[in-house]
């Protein structure tokens, strides 16, 4: 086991450094943001590739990151090996004229052939224990794999800890202050009640085989029914009778609205752990477990975590006392002693790029 200690490394051969960044989701692109600025502002050269899927293009534009998008959204989970498998060639013609020192990427298996081929470093950032196949797939093939220290699993040599989530590279207090002017763009009034909840479409390599509430118009009813608001962010298409909840503000304002709100409910485990680091209580609700959600909940009481088969139920009445308690405040003093023990992750990211070049 080897603990992360921040490093300012020297460019090999007194050169700037050359990074390429491999992005497949919207949460890679929150993930990497703020290491791709701060590498590109200090004179290495950075390029970032991507798979589109759902909001990447959209948020990669928003955020002014200069990229290319070599492969389209995939129409299923059967379309995905054949999207990948494109994504992988083209990432590979890149990666030869480039000629990277070091190539990052969450997951890792993308960057796993092509960082053979072009003999560069293969960072590989993970937290999610269960996603089993894209693991096996993608870890024997990284030089260094960072994980937070309360992943559950043992990787072996090249596995390195960091005091950390992955959320705290872009919403920790040093990388984000909330807007409150999202709520208006949300149709919300400054101290009106309301809830977040979060729908996947479970067609992610982590998520096969995975499933989270059982009737989610049964969830938003009885949300509503405590005088709460309910506003949806949804990857799947939504009933029709709730349609009218989905939330409708650019893609990269969803952490202002979350800030503000007084709950958090869905199936995104990134999402819940998103909420909890900015002080929102969150109710997580998905057949798997993650080692982080766990340590939220059980560290520092941020993230009810509900996965059995009475998860629907179970999770729903969480939701509902939290709605019904009297003691906001709480919230707020738990972040504050999360935050006391953990790091800016993305000078995790940035530390392990210019280490791992030296």
């Amino acid at each position: 086991m080897t603990l992360f200690n921040r490093t300012t490394g020297t460019p090999p051969e007194d050169r700037p450094l050359k990074v390429i960044f491999s992005i497949q989701h919207p949460a890679h692109v929150h993930l990497f943001r703020n290491a791709i600025t701060d590498l590109r502002e200090q004179g290495e050269k950075v390029e970032v590739y991507a798979r589109e899927k759902e909001i990447v293009s959209d948020l990669l534009e928003q955020y002014d990151i200069d990229h290319e998008i070599l492969a389209p959204k995939t129409e299923s989970v059967l379309d995905l090996a054949k999207v990948e498998l494109l994504y992988e060639y083209r990432l590979t013609k890149r990666a030869r004229a480039f000629d990277p020192d070091v190539m990052v990427a969450m997951g890792g298996v993308a960057i796993s052939r092509p960082g053979l081929l072009t003999r560069a470093k293969r960072l590989v950032f993970t937290d999610t224990e269960h996603a089993t196949l894209q693991n096996a797939l993608a870890f024997p093939f990284a030089t260094k794999i960072c994980t937070p220290e309360c992943y559950q699993d043992t990787i072996g040599k090249k596995q390195v800890y960091y005091r950390g989530y992955h959320e705290l590279a872009y919403l920790h207090p040093n990388r984000f202050e909330p807007d409150p002017s999202v709520l208006a763009e949300a149709d919300l009034d400054h101290d009106e009640p309301f809830v977040i909840l979060r729908l996947v479409s479970w067609d992610a390599l982590h998520d096969v085989g995975d499933s989270g509430f059982e009737d989610i118009v049964d969830v938003v009813h009885a949300l509503e029914e405590t005088g709460t608001t309910v506003r949806i962010t949804s990857e799947a298409d939504l009933p029709t009778e709730i349609e009218d909840r989905q939330v409708s503000i650019p893609p990269n304002r969803i952490h202002d609205l979350m800030a503000f709100a007084d709950l958090y409910v869905g199936e995104s485990a990134t999402m819940a752990t998103e909420s909890a680091v900015l002080g929102t209580p969150a109710v997580f609700v998905s057949s798997s477990r993650r080692g982080y959600t766990d340590e939220l909940e059980e560290k520092y009481g941020l993230v009810f975590n509900y996965s059995g088969q009475d998860r629907h139920e179970r999770g729903l009445q969480r939701a509902l006392s939290i709605l019904e308690s009297t003691d906001p405040e709480r919230w707020k003093h738990r972040r504050e002693e999360m935050l006391s023990e953990k790091v800016d992750t993305t000078d995790v990211i940035t530390g392990m790029v210019r280490k791992m070049a030296q």
